[in-house]
C-alpha cells in the first residue's frame, strides 16, 4: 500500500470522526430551535464567540465520549506495532489483518503507537478529570464561601486565612508536592479525599433540606434518592485496596487508578481556595440587596437565603469562572503529564504525549504537534465560551 497524501489523511480523519460531526449537528440544531426556552444556555447561541467556543468544547466532549466507546479510534492507543516507530502521518500499517484500520493517520510515536488514537483517547482523560474536579472544587468553595461571606466575623477570618495560606504556594509547586511518590505513599491524598469528597454530600443535603423542609415526606424521599448513591460512591472512591484506607475488601466495586485519584484530589485542593474567595466576595456584595432583606423579614433561615437567594444571583460570574477554571485545570493536567507526574507513564493524556514527542522534535514534528493543538483548541474553546457567557450574562 502507498502512504496517504495529506488530503487523504484529512479525509480519513473526517470520516473517522463522522459520529462526532453528527452529534454536533444534532446538538446545535436542537439548541438553536429551542434557544428561547433554554435561559442563559440558549442565549449563548446569539453570540458568535460563544458559539465558536461551544463548538470547540463540545467537539472534544463528544470525542471523549465516543472515544471511550471505541467508536472513533482506529487502533488501541496502548498497542505497539512492529515497524511503525516514528513513522510519518499516513504510513500504511505493517502486517495489517482483516478488520484492522490500514494506516496510522497521524503517524507513530517513539514506541510505535498510533498518535491519532492516543490524541482521541487522551481527550477522555482530560474531559473526565478537569470538569468533574472543578465541579467538586466549586462545591467545596461554595459550601465554605457562602457562610464566610454571610456571617463574617472570626469564622470568615479563619477560613480566609487558610485559603490565603494555600494560595501563597505557587500552584505548580503545590501540584508537584502533592503528586510526588513520597507524598502519595504517606496516604495524604486519600486522607485529603476523605475531607474534600464529603463536601458534595453536605452541599446537596443542605440544598434539598432548606428547600423542602416544609414538606417532610418529600424532603425525606429526595434526601434518600440523592444522598444514598452519593454516599456509596464516596465510600468506594476513597477506599483503595492495599492502602491505609481499605475497609471494604472485595465489596469495593470502583477502583480508579491511583494516579487519577491523586491528580483529582490535587486539582480540587488547589482550586477550592480560589473559588472560596470568589464566592465569599460575591456573598459580601449580594447580602446587602433588598431581596435578601425581604427574605430575612419573611423569617427564612440563613442557609435558605444563602443557597436560594444569594447563590442564584451570583450564577453569572460563577459560570464564567467555572469555564475559565476548567481551562486552567486542563493546562495543569497537561503540565503534570508533561513532567510525568500523577498519571501512569503509558497514559495517552496530552501532556505525556507531548513530552514523549518533544524528545525528537528536531527530527519529527508529528508526535508532539497533534496533542499540543488538541490542548490549545480545548483551552481556546473554554475561553471563548466563557467570553460568550460573560457577554450574555451582562445583558441578562
Amino acid at each position: 500500500m502507498e502512504p496517504l497524501s495529506w488530503g487523504e489523511i484529512f479525509a480519513g480523519m473526517f470520516i473517522q470522526l463522522i459520529p462526532v460531526w453528527i452529534a454536533l449537528v444534532v446538538t446545535f440544531a436542537v439548541s438553536i430551535a429551542y434557544k428561547r426556552k433554554l435561559g442563559l444556555y440558549g442565549k449563548l447561541f446569539d453570540s458568535t464567540i460563544g458559539m465558536i467556543g461551544f463548538f470547540l468544547v463540545m467537539f472534544w466532549v463528544f470525542v471523549a465520549i465516543l472515544g471511550s466507546m471505541d467508536m472513533i479510534l482506529t487502533h488501541d492507543p496502548l498497542s505497539q506495532v512492529s515497524g511503525m516507530k516514528n513513522k510519518v502521518p499516513g504510513t500504511p500499517l505493517r502486517g495489517a489483518e482483516d478488520g484492522d484500520y490500514m494506516h496510522y493517520l497521524l503517524g507513530g510515536d517513539n514506541l510505535a503507537r498510533d498518535i491519532f488514537s492516543r490524541v482521541m483517547s487522551g481527550a477522555t482523560i482530560v474531559i473526565l478529570i478537569a470538569p468533574l474536579a472543578t465541579l467538586f472544587a466549586y462545591m467545596v468553595g461554595i459550601t465554605l464561601g457562602l457562610p464566610a461571606g454571610y456571617y463574617g466575623g472570626r469564622f470568615d477570618m479563619l477560613l480566609s486565612f487558610v485559603a490565603n495560606l494555600v494560595l501563597a504556594f505557587p500552584v505548580i509547586l503545590l501540584f508537584y508536592l502533592l503528586v510526588t511518590p513520597e507524598i502519595v505513599n504517606t496516604g495524604l491524598p486519600q486522607f485529603m479525599a476523605i475531607v474534600l469528597f464529603f463536601f458534595p454530600l453536605i452541599f446537596f443535603a443542605v440544598l434539598i433540606h432548606t428547600r423542602l423542609k416544609q414538606q417532610p415526606q418529600k424532603n425525606t424521599v429526595w434526601l434518600c434518592a440523592i444522598l444514598i448513591p452519593l454516599a456509596i460512591m464516596y465510600v468506594v472512591t476513597i477506599n483503595a485496596p492495599g492502602t491505609k484506607i481499605d475497609v471494604l475488601g472485595p465489596v469495593d466495586f470502583f477502583n480508579p487508578a491511583s494516579g487519577i485519584l491523586v491528580v483529582f484530589v490535587s486539582v480540587v485542593f488547589v482550586n477550592s481556595p480560589t473559588v472560596f474567595r470568589i464566592v465569599r466576595g460575591l456573598t459580601l456584595d449580594i447580602k446587602q440587596r433588598d431581596y435578601v432583606s425581604a427574605a430575612q423579614t419573611r423569617g427564612e433561615g440563613a442557609w435558605y437565603i444563602m443557597l436560594w437567594e444569594i447563590l442564584p444571583n451570583a450564577r453569572g460570574p460563577l459560570i464564567v469562572d467555572f469555564c475559565l477554571r476548567i481551562g486552567y485545570t486542563t493546562i495543569l493536567l497537561g503540565t503534570l503529564g508533561f513532567f510525568g507526574l500523577g498519571l501512569p507513564p503509558e497514559s495517552p493524556d496530552w501532556g505525556s504525549t507531548i513530552n514523549e514527542g518533544r524528545k525528537l522534535l528536531s527530527i519529527y514534528l508529528h508526535p508532539a504537534l497533534p496533542p499540543a493543538l488538541a490542548l490549545l483548541s480545548l483551552v481556546l474553546g473554554l475561553n471563548l465560551l466563557a467570553d460568550g457567557l460573560r457577554e450574555e450574562s451582562l445583558r441578562d
